[in-house]
């Protein structure tokens, strides 16, 4: 929906809001045009209600005012004596119209000073809960979110059954464009497996203010921009178009920011000419061919001395190993190895790679220059510049776009176009495992407005190869994504400090009680 179109549905709702309320705002002392005017009418019937004023920012909150609604309907009703579970089951499954029988067809009187005690255990636990879930979902959608690492295409530095926390503030928390959604999931509503929003209707693009930038080699968060299957990880035909905020979640390193230029050479990134210095925590995998003299190697052997998870039996006495640069050099010590070799795709051997152009002759390993686009930045367009920029003119940015005896129109313009000006920067996204990591190489930008947030915490690791107890990753256990030097776990600092808090409070209690 456009930003008219959504300030037409608001009147809309106001409208609706008065043609059920005003008799209510009358019988509750009010006058009957207060229920009409935006936003302040909001404000009045909190009074009405006998609810904090701060309750009218909830209820225009995307997502977060789905979980109020249906309680600001519940305390109309209960302020004009309808307190029975029934009054209460009515309005909420009448999506609020219930109000408006009450409105046009009940003689009813203003409870005023009414107790907002719940009367019941079961109310109590009921308005606890729905409190506990709205304080959730609000930390969820604009502050932190919890994330699982379900690949290994950033091993070494987040590693397969890492329990993230991912901070929403950092880059600007995306404001929910689906707003009819599952509060605290994602696409998919767990166990029934269906879909978990509506399409329609859609908010414009808007983001909070950011307190960093995406700086160069962030590990990111991003909406896989890409992404048209029905379930991640499900091998299925059926392929649908998902809002923005709904498309899988995907988490690679930033290795090119918007105005780059980066080149990729035998597998290593080179921005403007010169190499891509990862951070000391980082370390780059690729696949290794070995032989051996026609001993066994074993690879459950290397996993536990050389931290290899990925890797494989070709023939006798040859193998493929997933590799850092300096666990190769090591494995290439072992007296059974013969030969280590890295697999790299030869510069001018082509596969299929972005932007799917054959006679450019790129690759995995060899690939490049591109240039990354900057939000303002204007470049040529021409037959041979398309194929790179066509996906954000059409995709991204929502331009028509047609081709005539090769020349380019734009939107309704009768006059070829030459250029192209960007509206939004772009980023290139890439695994730390570059032979096992689906990123910018092969579907190319990500535009900000995909971006979701930072990683900034390990709070819990599971090892599926490990075995009883060792299956948890004690050492990576609270520790912190970003920063320099090894990773240092503040799990037991942690369970200490929640140790002393509780004996304070129970010795406090136990004072109090004497």
């Amino acid at each position: 929906m456009t930003l008219i179109q959504w300030l037409l549905f608001i009147l809309l709702l106001q409208v609706v809001h008065f043609l059920g309320n005003w008799k209510l705002y009358i019988k509750a002392g009010r006058k009957s045009w207060e229920a009409l005017v935006p936003v302040y009418n909001a404000v009045v019937l909190m009074k009405i209600i006998n609810r904090p004023k701060w309750w009218v920012i909830l209820l225009f909150i995307p997502i977060i005012n789905l979980l109020m609604f249906p309680i600001v309907w519940v305390e109309t009703i209960r302020s004009f004596g309808k307190n029975t579970t029934k009054d209460s089951l009515l309005v909420i499954l009448s999506l609020g119209f219930y109000i408006y029988y009450i409105n046009y067809m009940e003689d009813v009187s203003y409870v005023e000073n009414r107790s907002l005690k719940p009367r019941t255990a079961a109310g109590e636990w009921v308005s606890s809960i729905a409190f506990a879930v709205i304080a959730a979902t609000l930390v969820h959608t604009y502050f932190m979110q919890p994330y699982t690492i379900p690949t290994s295409s950033l091993e070494k530095s987040l590693l397969i059954g890492d329990f993230l926390f991912v901070s929403k503030f950092h880059y600007g928390a995306r404001v929910p464009m689906t707003t009819v959604a599952a509060p605290m999931v994602h696409d998919t509503l767990p166990i029934i497996k269906t879909k978990s929003y509506l399409n329609f209707p859609q908010l414009p693009y808007l983001r909070l203010p950011a307190l960093q930038k995406i700086k160069r080699n962030d590990i990111v968060v991003f909406s896989w921009p890409v992404d048209t299957v029905e379930q991640f990880f499900k091998k299925t035909t059926r392929k649908i178009r998902k809002p923005i905020d709904k498309k899988s979640n995907y988490v690679k390193r930033c290795v090119g920011i918007a105005g780059d230029s980066l080149e990729i050479r035998d597998g290593y990134v080179y921005i403007n000419g010169e190499k891509n210095q990862l951070p000391d925590r980082a370390r780059l995998q690729f696949f290794y061919e070995t032989d051996t003299d026609g001993k066994a190697l074993s690879v459950k052997s290397l996993r536990s001395r050389y931290h290899v998870r990925e890797g494989g039996r070709l023939q006798d006495g040859n193998y493929i190993l997933n590799l850092a640069d300096e666990d190769a050099e090591l494995i290439s010590k072992n007296p059974t190895v013969k030969r280590l070799q890295k697999r790299l795709s030869p510069k001018g051997e082509g596969e299929d790679v972005f932007p799917n152009v054959k006679s450019l002759n790129w690759n995995k390993d060899n690939f490049g220059p591109i240039y990354i686009p900057e939000a303002g930045k204007t470049v040529a367009l021409t037959m041979e510049s398309l194929p790179f920029y066509k996906r954000i003119i059409v995709e991204y940015e929502k331009n028509s776009l047609r081709v005539d005896n090769g020349q380019i129109y734009l939107n309704e313009s009768t006059e070829p176009a030459n250029s192209y000006t960007f509206k939004q920067d772009y980023y290139w996204m890439m695994g730390d495992n570059r032979h096992n990591s689906e990123d910018s190489r092969y579907w190319g930008f990500v535009p900000y407005d995909h971006v979701v947030g930072k990683p900034v915490f390990i709070w819990f690791s599971w090892d599926s190869d490990g075995q009883g107890i060792d299956k948890v990753r004690w050492e990576r256990l609270f520790t912190t994504v970003g920063g320099s030097g090894k990773p240092v776990s503040y799990f037991f600092p942690f369970v200490g400090l929640m140790v002393v808090l509780y004996g304070f409070n129970w010795y406090r209690k136990r004072k109090k009680a004497a």
